[in-house]
């Protein structure tokens, strides 16, 4: 036989091999599940519009990428069928209730309905219906992006439904982790990786259970209008108090729940309610702590799982040492190692002036601060009050100023017609002089961001006794300025305490730049759990709670993609 003829037959030979190869593999179950679902993506149209019955595909963007990326390959099933990564998954997003989420969001039910189709017609030796395992395959692959990304980064984007609300949230490429997860058999692992580390969290998890256990139990029984209760009172509605604060925890649970007396016991578990709750501490249920101890448990589960939400706005990393804001709860922390060291009350925005939450950096602060008192301050607040007494401006050692830099110039209040002044001609600018009646008082932390919100001291020092304490137009004034100057001027041996406090007294306005820039964390939390296991709870001064409540009942949105 000739040469070139031998060379044709095992050409041939290998050739019908490989053809016999591909048309095996091609018939195999994993292979026509990628035929199937290549097709399904690239039909879907731009952005892709994909349901599986009446279930929709959300993830509209990385879920093509991520098949593609497989160039379609399957992701929980092989040739042998359904991988063991299937029943983790189903596990995890069935628990997805402890993170205050709803299973069913990440289609639960249609996932164990299509899986038990797939699983009886496998005992009843029933051919594969490959159009099922694409619809699995796609539901599993869309609840694991989904739920990593809720875990990730949280169920809502704050922005979208709080102009005052802006947030570090944590990226991830949520599609490379879900394949990691299938390589590696660790989809419960890395899912949990995904939620956020801080302790604090964890210990609001543990609230969330707490409470619903609670519920489980039959709740807190309402307690009836009436005159206050307070120590020594006697009667049914003592009953009802003893049996609501020991469902709270506040009582000593082995009390004799049937003796109607009002005694020291009780009065010390209502305050401890009261402290809790941020109430006014007497141990007398007044009508506002008796509409704390009549919210019922329900709203406090729900008030639980939407700070739980918050917390998965918040950046991995808060910083070694920072600064903490609690809006809702009139507080700062200093924060170091996780641990806080100096606390102290505040003052924040009013309901109409109400304080953003961000997050920045603080990088220098100011002594003895001039008042640039902010346009629409001036318009709103000022300008009537110059109207009513000309020399107002005069007795607040306000100036009156036009232009800027070295264009600035001051302008003779006397010599303006206020009478005509509108905020449509209102063209000048208010500056108030540093001293005692400057509503900046002696110092101002500056961490620059686009709300123009910042730290300051105040005059007004008598406002930190009040329980609400919302008086200020946005900015959060600090009751202990000395100790966070010197705090954060810590690292610079120049700035001691009398250092700090003798540039105060000269008068003179300042700026210090920090020796070490400091993360401030402005938040608002309505709840969260004390170390000891005690929950705190706090009124919902803006209606934070009531627009994130309503963001959180609707159906995930369609646009639910993350990096």
């Amino acid at each position: 036989m000739r040469k070139f003829e031998k060379i044709f037959i095992v050409l041939f030979i290998f050739g019908i091999q490989i053809f016999l190869s591909r048309s095996i593999f091609s018939e195999t179950l994993s292979n026509k599940v990628r035929e199937r679902l290549r097709n399904r993506i690239e039909s879907a149209g731009i952005p892709p519009e994909i349901f599986v019955g009446d279930e929709l595909i959300y993830s509209t963007v990385i879920l093509p990428q991520f098949y593609e990326r497989r160039t379609y390959y399957p992701a929980f099933i092989d040739d042998t069928g359904l991988l063991s990564q299937v029943n983790s998954l189903i596990k995890t997003i069935s628990e997805a209730d402890k993170e205050g989420l709803i299973p069913e969001d990440y289609h639960l039910s249609k996932i164990n309905d299509i899986l038990s189709n797939i699983q009886q017609n496998q005992k009843k030796k029933k051919p594969h219906n490959i159009g099922r395992f694409v619809d699995l395959d796609l539901l599993l692959t869309d609840a694991f992006l989904i739920y990593a990304a809720h875990l990730l980064a949280g169920r809502i984007n704050p922005e979208t439904i709080d102009s005052e609300w802006h947030a570090n949230r944590r990226e991830a490429d949520i599609g490379e982790i879900l394949q990691k997860s299938l390589e590696l058999n660790k989809i419960e692992e890395n899912l949990k990786g995904l939620l956020p580390s801080q302790e604090g969290y964890a210990m609001l998890r543990n609230a969330l259970l707490h409470y619903r256990e609670i519920a489980l139990k039959g709740c807190w029984s309402s307690i009836p209008d009436g005159t206050k209760l307070k120590k020594g009172d006697r009667g049914t509605r003592v009953i009802a108090l003893k049996a609501s604060l020991i469902a709270t925890g506040d009582l000593d649970k082995n009390l004799n729940i049937s003796d109607d007396i009002f005694d020291g016991e009780l009065e010390q578990a209502v305050k401890k309610f009261q402290k809790r709750h941020n109430l006014y501490v007497d141990g007398v249920v007044g009508p506002f702590t008796l509409s704390a101890l009549n919210i019922p448990v329900d709203e406090r589960i729900r008030q639980i799982e939407l700070n739980m939400e918050r917390w998965r706005w918040l950046p991995q990393d808060l910083g070694q040492r920072y600064i903490l804001v609690n809006i809702a709860n009139f507080e700062l922390d200093v924060v170091e190692n996780g641990r806080p060291v100096i606390t102290m009350s505040v003052i924040v925005g009013t309901q109409y002036r109400r304080t953003p939450v961000f997050s920045d950096k603080m990088s220098y602060l100011v002594l003895n601060p001039y008042w640039h008192i902010p346009t629409s301050i001036a318009i709103k607040d000022k300008l009537i009050l110059i109207r009513k007494d000309p020399a107002f401006l005069a007795k607040g050692n306000i100036k009156i100023l036009q232009g800027w830099g070295t264009e600035t110039k001051e302008i003779d209040p006397d010599t303006i017609d206020w009478s005509g002044i509108t905020a449509k001609n209102f063209n000048y600018r208010l500056r108030q002089d540093p001293g005692h009646l400057n509503p900046l008082g002696r110092v101002k932390f500056m961490f620059p961001n686009k709300f123009d919100v910042y730290l300051h001291d105040t005059p007004f020092k008598e406002l930190f006794t009040k329980t609400k304490r919302t008086f200020s137009s946005g900015c959060i004034r600090v009751e202990k300025p000395i100790d966070l100057a010197e705090y954060v001027l810590k690292p610079s041996p120049d700035w001691t305490r009398l250092n700090i406090l003798t540039a105060m007294d000269n008068g003179t306005e300042q700026t210090i730049g920090l020796p070490e820039k400091i993360p401030v964390h402005i938040l608002y939390w309505t709840a969260w759990s004390d170390k000891d296991g005690s929950v705190q709870f706090r009124n919902d001064i803006y209606g934070r709670d009531r627009l994130l409540d309503e963001a959180m009942s609707c159906k995930p949105p369609h646009f639910m993609d993350t990096k």
